[in-house]
């Protein structure tokens, strides 16, 4: 194993992981997640989840979380929802938005104060793009309206596909796609690879940069993020990525592993000093 690794997550506090893809698929987890959290628990700090997933709201992923046997809370969860919010609520304050989402993820935006509507209505200031695994027609309809009406449009995330256990389905940057088609236009990004989630986890948490570790399947979202960031990065190939991926890009994860069980037994192995 390599000791620059070891050495490098010895002054690890704060791991961040992404979660399909990374930790489990399909609700089912990866083999030692489980130890992996403990460990990180009793030697290092804290873990947070990010996810740019957006059809579940904070509290269902808590709720989500804790069913698959991980000790979680809302200080545990970061998701792309919470950075729209943030940025509506710095940028967009008492606009009334169209939101493209699961009743989830309207939900908890609008106990954050967001003003939304599930209407078309001539005084809608905006569109919020998500994940949304509720979509239908109407949806699509009102929203290329008002996307081509010129108003405000914003997505939680560009992901273009969720992995599931057949292999993929549309996400919210394939949405994008098909409106951008219709209207010519494409939203304002919010989530990864944007560090404002990233940031607002830092801040949450008191850990520095350097203290941080970004843990991801996905190239464009995951490890870019973390660079965006200023974060160091480990790229996992249990999602979205494979070696050959790696080839295609300029800026490399700081260090590249099978899966969440390699990076259990590289810090098992720097718990004991086995640097051979």
């Amino acid at each position: 194993m390599n000791e620059s690794m070891m050495k490098l997550l010895k002054n690890k506090k704060l791991f961040i992981f992404d979660l399909d893809g990374t930790l489990y698929l399909d609700g089912v987890l990866f083999p030692k997640t489980i130890e992996l959290l403990q460990h990180i628990k009793e030697n290092h700090g804290k873990y947070v989840f990010l996810t740019n997933n957006s059809s579940r709201s904070s509290n269902d992923y808590v709720k989500k979380i804790q069913k698959l046997g991980i000790p979680c809370d809302l200080s545990n969860v970061a998701t792309s929802t919470q950075a729209t919010i943030h940025y509506l609520k710095s940028n967009h304050l008492n606009d009334l938005f169209y939101v493209v989402g699961t009743n989830s993820m309207i939900t908890e935006m609008n106990e954050a104060g967001i003003l939304t509507t599930d209407e078309y209505k001539p005084e809608i200031d905006g569109v919020i793009l998500g994940y949304d695994t509720e979509l239908d027609y109407k949806k699509i309809e009102i929203a290329t309206r008002l996307i081509t009406e010129g108003k405000t449009y914003i997505a939680s995330h560009p992901d273009l596909v969720c992995p599931v256990g057949f292999g993929f389905v549309p996400d919210c940057g394939a949405f994008a796609k098909m409106f951008e088609y219709a209207t010519k236009r494409t939203p304002l990004i919010i989530g990864k690879p944007k560090r404002l989630i990233v940031d607002l986890i830092l801040e949450r948490t008191n850990f520095l940069p350097a203290e941080s570790v970004l843990v991801g399947d996905r190239l464009y979202t995951d490890i870019a993020c973390g660079q965006n960031a200023g974060i160091d990065t480990i790229l996992v190939l249990s999602g979205e990525t494979n070696l050959e991926d790696l080839k295609e890009v300029l800026e490399q994860p700081t260090y590249v592993l099978e899966n969440v069980a390699a990076l259990y037994e590289v810090l098992k192995r720097e718990e004991r000093g086995d640097y051979e």
